[in-house]
């Protein structure tokens, strides 16, 4: 069994979730909303020094047609970042309408959220050779 952290990488919150690869369950785990990047990053390192990922797996936005912008290039070069600071393997899945499918109220945050559905994706889509 191995442990899996999820983000939803936004340039205000990044939401993250947690799940392992035996029950391939993702939950909402927090949100991470310091300032700097630094900050950010520190959390972060908190987080996989108490959970020890094997993976982490970040949602990549696209344009409905499949077309990357520029929130796409900000997260490939955060899961970049993941891989070379914490030496964690990084995967990148496509977290089109991710959020739209969270029921919320206006000013709710739900980074953790659409996090736990990206990495329920995840583990539905690209783990299921593994079983």
């Amino acid at each position: 069994m191995e442990t899996v952290l999820g983000f939803d990488f936004g340039l205000k919150r990044i939401g993250v979730a947690v799940g392992n690869t035996l029950i391939k369950q993702a939950q909402p785990l927090t949100i991470i909303s310091e300032a700097t990047n630094d900050a950010k990053f520190a959390a972060i390192a908190g987080l996989v020094q108490e959970w020890q990922p094997s993976v982490c797996v970040v949602g990549l936005p696209r344009h409905p047609d499949g077309e990357e912008h520029e929130m796409t290039v900000r997260c490939r070069r955060f899961a970049n970042q993941l891989h070379g600071r914490f030496n964690v393997a990084t995967v990148l899945v496509d977290e089109r309408y991710s959020s739209a499918v969270i029921s919320h109220q206006r000013g709710e945050l739900i980074d953790d959220q659409a996090a736990a559905i990206i990495l329920q994706q995840y583990f539905d889509d690209y783990t299921q050779s593994e079983s």
